[in-house]
């Protein structure tokens, strides 16, 4: 066969193959036009959708959120985004169309959630069907409340190192920036309780690995929002592709360090007896020590994928949480004193907390659930469709739609919520519990596939809450532009969280 015989078959088959592509692209363009047709929504660019309005940048965060709550008032309950002409999810903003979405157990979507699988790997946070079912099972007695129980001291500990450097700081420099702290105190609490690892990660200036999560993180939510995103192939040789890599492989000695170490306290079965006799086990021994109804534990890989999960979601969203209330009730000193009082009341002369403390914290209670709906550590999530829904008034989307539940939007939705940028913790009150629609508060989404470590992010949101406010008194350092919220993966601030720390008594 000649040379020029060779190029007419390459180019015909290359032909063939773009005309294939272009026309299962058109017909998937042509679905999603049919699906949400009846959804009112922003106008798109030709080529970008709407990529070029909702992608988020350092300086942009604020502009980012005041563009979504202005189309979340055009465009009650939901509203499509285009990302792209051929990518395409229905944008949820009000509880009633949240919540028969959030009844099911529908798998996470394969395009935003697929980009973080190379990095935790296929755990509970990514798993559907049978698999997250027995996962789910599995780990649920890691959270029960004798579990949860001895973990308030080691946090309490954790909380006092981070409370100490503070005081160190403040003595040199006018304010303290909160998420850097934040972040290495509760990696240090979670290593702590849930798997039983003495980092010493506070006493570093700078932990690896809480710069490779932020990385992550960043890497991420910067891929969704970018055309070369899209393909795999393009991505991984990209520049952005290779710090990815580069700070997953961070990520991953972390969390094999901690299961090598442990795994080797379990040289002989005795030792794992000796652990299964354990009063109180932690997140590490539930993992190792689990198995299902015919005796069948987790893979090694299936426990690196739930540390690394678990490693992740313990600290960063709490260490967002965290961050976002000591903001909040410095910005609210009328708050932060009843809060302060209250807890004088509850511990009288000791200067620590104990797990009695905790279910006392009412008033505190009421201020950590308002700044988890004015600042949602994780803003939304979303799901593909595994059969058809109808909504309460009467619209439908088909099997295979991909839907995003807008924490943030629905958080902050005016018709739902009263003056919804105003902090009230009263809005959570007994009294108004029964007029509040059930999903109208979603920081920990809902469900069947809830956040499985939410009484864990409670519990470590008031002990490090009670022990601050002992402490010290907060206020904003008005020295340095306020916070500008903006969502990569978790809530964080581009310009920093900033406050004055005023040693009390």
């Amino acid at each position: 066969m000649d040379l020029s015989r060779v190029w007419h078959l390459v180019a015909v088959f290359c032909l063939t193959y773009v005309l294939i592509k272009i026309i299962q692209l058109h017909r998937r363009r042509q679905a999603l036009l049919k699906t949400l047709n009846s959804f009112a929504g922003p106008p798109t660019h030709w080529l970008y959708g709407h990529i070029l309005e909702v992608r988020v940048d350092w300086k942009a965060g604020r502009v980012f959120y005041r563009k979504v709550e202005k189309w979340n008032y055009l465009y009650p309950f939901a509203f499509p985004l285009w990302f792209g002409r051929f990518i395409a999810c229905l944008n949820i903003t009000h509880p009633d169309y949240a919540k028969p979405i959030l009844a099911r157990t529908e798998p996470k979507d394969n395009f935003s959630y697929r980009n973080i699988i190379p990095w935790i790997g296929k755990g509970l946070l990514v798993l559907h069907g049978p698999k997250w079912a027995q996962h789910r099972k599995l780990l649920t007695p890691g959270f029960h409340f004798n579990v949860l129980k001895p973990y308030v001291p080691l946090i309490a500990d954790s909380t006092k190192l981070m409370l100490d450097k503070w005081e160190q700081l403040i003595m040199q420099e006018k304010s303290v920036e909160l998420f850097e702290h934040m972040s290495l105190m509760t990696l240090d609490s979670i290593m702590k309780c849930a798997f039983g690892y003495n980092s010493n990660c506070q006493m570093y200036k700078e932990n690896s690995y809480v710069q490779a999560v932020f990385e992550l993180c960043f890497l991420i939510h910067a891929r969704l929002h970018h055309i070369v995103g899209y393909s795999d192939l393009l991505y991984w040789f990209s520049p952005q592709g290779f710090r990815f890599r580069k700070a997953c492989q961070v990520a991953h000695l972390h969390t094999e360090k901690v299961i090598k170490e442990r795994k080797e306290s379990l040289k002989v079965k005795e030792e794992l007896q000796k652990i299964q006799a354990k009063r109180h086990l932690d997140f590490l021994d539930i993992l190792l020590c689990a198995k299902d109804e015919n005796g069948i534990g987790l893979s090694d890989e299936e426990i690196r994928a739930e540390v690394d999960t678990f490693m992740f979601e313990g600290h960063d969203t709490t260490a967002s949480g965290i961050s976002w209330l000591l903001y909040c009730l410095a910005q609210n000193p009328e708050h932060q004193e009843r809060c302060r009082e209250e807890i004088k009341s509850i511990l009288g002369d000791r200067d620590t907390i104990e797990w009695d403390d905790l279910n006392k914290m009412t008033y505190c209670t009421l201020c950590i659930k308002e700044s988890l709906r004015l600042y949602s550590p994780v803003p939304g999530v979303s799901r593909i469709l595994t059969k058809p829904v109808t909504f309460f008034d009467g619209k439908t989307l088909p099997e295979g739609t991909w839907v995003v539940i807008s924490i943030h939007l629905i958080h902050m939705n005016p018709r739902i919520w009263h003056n919804p940028e105003v902090f009230d913790p009263m809005r959570f009150s007994p009294e108004n519990l029964s007029s509040r629609h059930s999903h109208a508060f979603l920081p920990f989404a809902a469900g069947p596939r809830n956040c499985i470590g939410q009484q864990f992010a409670m519990n470590e949101m008031k002990v490090v809450l009670a022990m601050t406010l002992l402490r010290f008194e907060l206020s904003l350092d008005l020295s340095k532009p306020l916070p500008v919220p903006v969502p990569l993966i978790v809530l964080r601030s581009d310009n920093g969280i900033h406050l004055c720390l005023k040693k009390l008594g």
